[in-house]
């Protein structure tokens, strides 16, 4: 399964692409997440149903500093996974 989340609120400058990273990373997912030019944070993770649900709580919590005022999920074709290697963070240097 292939999960699209975009996290709107205060989600930039708080260190929120690393705690996702660390978070999809220990629950081994597939994906990617980056910051928007909108000032939102976006991802897509790849897994398994149980695994992308802890993920999905993970970013309703977001890190220490992090306000999270809205989820969007939407779910993608499943070959999107295709090109989808361990999970990295985009745009971070």
């Amino acid at each position: 399964m292939v999960l699209h989340f975009l996290i709107q609120g205060r989600v930039q400058g708080v260190g929120f692409r690393w705690y996702v990273h660390r978070e999809a990373s220990e629950l081994d997912l597939r994906g990617w997440v980056r910051n928007t030019e909108d000032g939102e944070v976006e991802v897509v993770a790849s897994g398994n149903d149980k695994d992308l649900a802890e993920l999905r709580a993970s970013l309703r919590r977001g890190p220490r500093g992090s306000r999270v005022d809205r989820l969007v999920e939407h779910y993608l074709d499943d070959a999107e996974a295709a090109n989808l290697d361990s999970f990295r963070i985009e745009g971070a240097w």
